[in-house]
Parts: C-alpha cells; sequence; structure tokens
C-alpha cells in the first residue's frame, strides 16, 4: 500500500478520480485513465460495471449500461489495470463496485488477481462490515487495501465497526443518497471531516456531488482527498471515443483549484 500512502501529502488534499471500466468501451478506457493522470488526479478508482448499482446515480448507472452493453468482462478490467501499472508505476490504483463480479469466484480469487496486476485497493460498496471475512481478509493477506465507507447516518456507535481493519483511507459519503445528484452543505462536511478524523489516523476523503474547481478547494481544505466521479463520467458520456482532452482539461482544473486551496 505505499503507493496509495503516499499519494497523501501533508501540503494538500488528493485527488482522485473515478471511470467505469469499459465505458466508452474498454479499447478506450486506458487513454481515458492516460487522461486523469495527465490531468494530475493522484489515484484512480476504476468502477467495476454492474448490472444494479444500487449506490450510483443515473450518470454512473448509465456508463455501467454502456460498458456491460459492449461485453465488458472481468478479465478486460484486470487486463486494463496490469497495462495502466505497467504505464503508470507510482499511481494508485482502486477497483470500485460491488460484492458479485469481486466474489463470484471465490475471494482469494479476487484477491490475487488484484495482487497480480497493480491493484492496490478495493472498495466494495454492498459488503457490510459484519461480512468483511468474505472479502476483506483475502484482500489484507495480499496487502490490499479495504476502504471503508462511511455517511452522515454513520454514528458514534457504529464508526469503530466501519474502521475495525479498514486500510488505505476513509471514503466519506457526503452525502445520504446516490452518486452526482446532490451535494452537501460546506460546514456539514468540516464537521464530519473533524469527527471522522477524531477516530481515525487514516486520510479521510469525501466524495458524492463534487463537481467544480470551487467545490473541490473548499473541500480540499479540510480534507484529505477529494473524490469526483460523476462529473467525469458525464464528460465520457457527452464526448464518447473523444472525451480524452476534455477529461484531462477538466481533471488539471480540479488538480489546480486543490493544490492552490491551502
Amino acid at each position: 500500500m505505499t503507493r496509495l500512502s503516499n499519494a497523501f501529502r501533508a501540503d494538500r488534499a488528493a485527488l482522485i478520480t473515478f471511470v467505469t471500466a469499459g465505458d466508452p468501451s474498454v479499447k478506450d478506457t486506458p487513454a481515458i485513465l492516460d487522461a486523469l493522470v495527465e490531468g494530475g488526479a493522484d489515484i484512480i478508482e476504476l468502477g467495476m460495471p454492474f448490472t444494479d448499482p444500487m449506490a450510483d446515480g443515473p450518470a454512473i448507472q448509465a456508463a455501467n449500461i454502456r460498458s456491460l452493453t459492449g461485453g465488458t468482462k472481468t478479465a478486460d478490467i484486470l487486463n486494463i489495470a496490469k497495462n495502466f501499472r505497467a504505464k503508470h508505476p507510482n499511481v494508485p490504483l482502486i477497483l470500485m463496485g460491488y460484492a458479485n463480479p469481486m466474489t463470484i469466484r471465490g475471494a482469494d480469487w479476487f484477491a490475487d488477481a488484484c495482487e497480480q496486476n497493480g491493484v492496490d485497493g478495493v472498495i466494495c460498496v454492498d459488503i457490510p462490515v459484519e461480512e468483511d471475512d468474505s472479502l476483506g481478509d483475502s484482500l489484507r493477506e495480499k496487502n490490499i487495501a479495504v476502504v471503508r465507507l462511511a455517511t452522515p447516518t454513520t454514528d458514534a456507535e457504529r464508526l469503530p465497526q466501519i474502521l475495525s481493519n479498514a486500510t488505505g483511507f476513509l471514503y466519506y459519503v457526503s452525502v445520504a443518497g446516490i452518486t452526482g445528484l446532490q451535494q452537501a452543505a460546506q460546514n456539514s462536511i468540516e464537521e464530519a471531516v473533524k469527527r471522522l478524523k477524531s477516530g481515525t489516523d487514516l486520510p479521510v476523503a469525501v466524495g458524492f456531488g463534487v463537481r467544480t474547481p470551487e467545490q473541490a478547494a473548499d473541500i480540499g481544505r479540510v480534507a484529505d482527498g477529494v473524490v469526483v466521479g460523476s462529473a467525469i463520467v458525464e464528460l465520457v458520456e457527452k464526448y464518447g471515443n473523444n472525451a480524452t482532452p476534455h477529461v484531462k482539461d477538466y481533471i488539471a482544473s480540479l488538480a489546480s483549484a486543490i493544490a492552490a486551496a491551502r
């Protein structure tokens, strides 16, 4: 997890970016990942498409359907990860998605595949902490970060359970809802980050609803990381296989704002 820990710096927040693997196609995804890196992303989340992405809003739901309609397989995603690692040896790559594609062949198989293909961490949206042993143990044995999610409804009793065996960073979902449709008020984000950081030494990254450089800068002043997903996915939807320059320019605007925030 050295790549992942190195991505969080004392002088500025990390920019964490999300795209769906296979959108607009498996062939085009590597160039989009390159554009994220070239624009200044510090950490990449690569979404594993799933038929029922219950935590995601319309933009990412549509990206999942486009990817699956195009025939994206788990093998394709792992191959994308392998090639990304060869090209970008120092940029952390996280697989994000749902339990079924990660566990259908067994947790040990998935953990081995992550290790072999240069994946640094995994975010599984629908495995609760009570069922951590269904995937988490296998990942940690391979030194793959198990990134957990906290929400506005995570109370003082629940938080220690979420943090138990969490590694890499803590992802704070700043709104009680699905991705992309709304953003929390800045004061509520500041209060939540302060509360979460009092309970863990892990970096705290904030996402859901972040779209503009101004929003990213505001969050970057108080959090260790800023997560942007739906806005990037919408650029991919709009421009298709011509999305890379638009993605790069957009990421550069976010990275510049975050760098100046402190």
